[in-house]
C-alpha cells in the first residue's frame, strides 16, 4: 500500500483533497480512502498501485505532495544539506558581499548548485576569490546573514524526540555549519574547513573536500551505524551535489530545489516549509517538538 500526502498549510480542503482522490482513480492507482494528518493542512490517500502515475497525477496543485511506501514512512535518521536548505542563505555568497564581490561569487554558485560546474573546483574557484577577507567577518556573517529555514528546528527536535538521529552536511564551512547545528539540534555536523592564518583567509580549504561523495557515505555510515536500511533514512537538499544522497535515501526530498534535483527527487517540496517532513511521516502538529 501507498501514501500520497498532500500538504497545503495555507489550508487544504477537503473537497480539494477528494478531487485528488478522483485524479487517483482516472491514473488507475486505486485509491482506498483518504484521512487527515492535520485538518486543513495535510492529508493522506492511500492508493494501492502505481505510485509514479500517482505522483505525476497529483503534482501541479496547489499543495505540497510526498509519495511513498505507506510501511516505514516514519525516518529514523535524518542526513541534511545547509545552505539554502536548513538555513537561507549560501554562506560564501554572504562572505563575498562583506568583500564586495557577491556577484561573480553567487553566479558560480549557482552554476554549481545546477549542477553545470564540478562542485570541487567550482568552490576552490569560489574561496580563492576570498583570499585575504579578515576572519572576523566570518563571525558577523554568521550573526548578520545567518538565519534557519522556518520548520527546520520543529523538524530536527521532532524526529530526534521520536528516537531518530539528524546529520548536518554541508559543501560550506564548519565555522557556520557547527555553530547552524548546534543552534538547531542536529546531533553532527560535517562541513569543509577553511584555512586561515594570522587571522586571515588564504584562499584555501583543507582536503578531502566535503561534497556530494561524502554526503552520500554519511548517509551510508549512519544508516550502518544505526543498524537501519536505506529505506528507514530521509535525506533532503537543494543543489546537485545533494542528488546521490537524496536518491539513495528512502524518502529523498529536494527542498525548493535547483531544477536537475527536482527533476530526479522521488519527492520535492516547493511551497510549504520543513515541517512539510513531519507531515510526510504522517506526524501531526500536536506532536511537534521545538525545544
Amino acid at each position: 500500500m501507498f501514501t500520497a500526502t498532500l500538504i497545503a498549510a495555507e489550508g487544504l480542503r477537503a473537497g480539494d483533497v477528494s478531487a485528488a482522490v478522483d485524479r487517483l482513480a482516472e491514473a488507475g492507482c486505486a485509491p482506498a480512502g483518504w484521512g487527515w494528518v492535520d485538518e486543513g493542512s495535510a492529508a493522506d490517500l492511500a492508493f494501492g498501485l502505481a505510485p509514479a502515475e500517482a505522483r505525476a497525477a497529483l503534482e501541479g496543485g496547489e499543495w505540497d505532495v510526498v509519495v511513498q511506501p505507506l510501511e516505514g514512512r516514519a525516518k529514523r535518521l535524518l542526513v541534511a544539506d545547509m545552505d539554502s536548505t536548513m538555513i537561507t542563505v549560501e554562506c560564501i555568497d554572504e562572505l563575498a558581499d562583506y568583500a564586495g564581490i557577491k556577484p561573480e561569487i553567487a553566479a558560480i554558485t549557482e552554476r554549481a548548485m545546477r549542477g553545470e560546474l564540478n562542485f570541487e573546483a567550482a568552490l576552490d574557484a569560489r574561496v580563492a576569490l576570498l583570499k585575504g577577507l579578515d576572519a572576523g567577518v566570518i563571525e558577523l556573517c554568521l550573526a548578520e546573514r545567518v538565519h534557519p529555514m522556518p520548520g527546520a528546528r520543529t523538524l530536527v527536535q521532532t524526529m530526534r524526540a521520536r528516537g531518530g538521529r539528524c546529520v548536518l552536511v554541508s559543501g560550506g564551512f564548519t565555522r557556520f555549519a557547527e555553530p547552524v547545528a548546534a543552534a538547531i539540534g542536529f546531533d553532527r555536523a560535517i562541513a569543509n574547513r577553511l584555512v586561515i592564518a594570522d587571522g586571515r583567509l588564504i584562499g584555501a580549504v583543507e582536503r578531502p573536500i566535503v561534497g556530494a561523495a561524502t554526503k552520500l557515505e554519511t548517509l551510508r555510515a549512519e544508516s550502518a551505524a544505526l543498524g537501519i536500511g536505506l529505506d528507514q533514512t530521509l535525506a533532503v537538499g537543494d543543489g546537485a551535489n545533494d542528488l546521490p544522497m537524496i536518491q539513495a535515501a528512502g524518502l529523498g526530498v529536494a527542498f525548493r530545489a535547483k531544477p536537475i534535483v527536482a527533476a530526479a527527487a522521488a519527492a520535492r517540496v516547493e511551497r510549504g516549509d520543513l515541517t512539510a517532513l513531519l507531515w510526510a511521516q504522517g506526524v501531526a502538529r500536536g506532536e511537534w517538538v521545538d525545544m
